[in-house]
């Protein structure tokens, strides 16, 4: 015999894309200011959250399983939910701007 269906229960399959869980070391890729291939800029406030300091390595994996180290600087200009890299590493991770990239201190 099927079992009733519990209405809460469906309305949590449709509605789970929308929650997705938080990621806060997904980071949505700007261009830097800088020329540095090196270095990475973050908000002060993302490298609080994440628990980074200044001059740390982080590791950067892109696209295709892509990973490139580089050293993180905080800017206050840069917004929160922003990584900001130049060319060479945003070739390096096979990544465009506006791509999403993770991080790992």
């Amino acid at each position: 015999m099927a079992k009733p269906v519990d209405p809460n229960k469906e309305d949590q399959y449709a509605t789970a894309i929308l929650n997705r869980n938080d990621r806060p070391n997904r980071l949505i890729i700007d261009n830097a200011i800088n020329d540095d291939n090196s270095v990475v800029t973050l908000s002060q406030q993302k490298m609080n959250e994440l628990q980074l300091f200044r001059g740390n390595t982080v590791l950067l994996k892109g696209k295709k399983r892509r990973e490139t180290i580089c050293i993180v600087l905080a800017d206050d200009t840069c917004q929160n939910d922003r990584i900001r890299m130049n060319r060479v590493v945003r070739n390096n991770l096979r990544v465009h701007s506006s791509d999403i990239v993770s991080i790992q201190g």
